[in-house]
């Protein structure tokens, strides 16, 4: 694991506690983790941080952060304590990046406001269903054991998130605490909203997919959707890697990245 160049705090947003993770300094750049939670100690993580300020919150019921009060039940009334959030922290000029679960949180995000926001980048997300009734667009993560998750999240299925029995204590609960909630805002519908594809034509920022070529929970075509619902996205399709591209390719996510930000940058 990589030294960080950063430190976590918490802060409190409408009343409820946020684990928040900042380091790098330069264009503000706001990381939206998986369901999973999010992973200081990731690659791509100190990658980023050595080129922009980074700000990562751990949403309420992941990480350290309080658990979501009793409105708060669906990924639509996450969004709004996001705005809160960016609002609280006066960010401005950010660009969002959204992993799967994060994805789907920053695309609900975007098509409420995108006033403090400069450029949107989507990775391997859920959220949307574009497909009849009876097609399965998103694998069911529910139905599928954890320790059969690797095979469907990744394309090299010799990498593995740690078990709870080789984690400390605090950790493993960290991690359990982490998947109760993803359950809880991606239960049902089945990780996503029966809403938000008619409202991504409100996303009006410069917006970019970026895909893991061998994503087994959502696939390519799946992605290339998602582009051409947003007016003008461009999408970024890296080999060799699977759900989470910026964990199996990180210099790939990062090279892709940093040029659709050169292009924000330039116009």
């Amino acid at each position: 694991m990589q030294a960080q160049p950063g430190a976590s705090r918490l802060i409190e947003v409408a009343g409820t506690q946020v684990d928040l993770w900042e380091g790098g300094s330069g264009r503000p750049v706001l990381l939206l983790h998986p369901g999973d939670g999010f992973d200081a100690g990731a690659a791509y993580v100190a990658e980023l941080a050595a080129r922009h300020r980074v700000i990562a919150p751990s949403c309420p019921g992941f990480g350290r952060s309080g658990n979501p009060p009793a409105y708060m039940r669906s990924v639509d009334d996450l969004s709004y304590f996001y705005l809160d959030l960016l609002d609280a922290l006066d960010l401005r000029g950010l660009v969002v990046i959204g992993f799967s679960f994060g994805g789907w949180l920053a695309a609900e995000i975007a098509v409420k406001s995108t006033a403090r926001m400069a450029a949107l980048c989507l990775v391997d997300t859920v959220g949307a269903k574009f497909s009849d009734p009876m097609t399965r667009d998103i694998t069911d993560l529910f139905s599928v054991p954890l320790y059969q998750h690797p095979q469907w999240l990744y394309h090299d299925e010799t990498l593995r998130h740690p078990a709870y029995k080789d984690l400390p204590d605090e950790a493993a609960a960290i991690l359990a605490r982490n998947h109760q909630t993803f359950g809880l805002f991606g239960w049902a519908p089945t990780l996503h909203s029966r809403h938000l594809h008619h409202r991504l034509h409100r996303i009006g920022i410069p917006t970019h997919i970026v895909w893991g070529a061998q994503d087994r929970v959502v696939a390519v075509d799946y992605g290339r959707t998602w582009q051409q619902s947003i007016a003008g996205a461009g999408m970024t399709v890296i080999d060799n890697a699977g759900h989470y591209p910026h964990v199996e390719q990180p210099g790939a996510f990062i090279a892709a990245l940093e040029r659709f930000v050169g292009t924000v940058a330039a116009r």
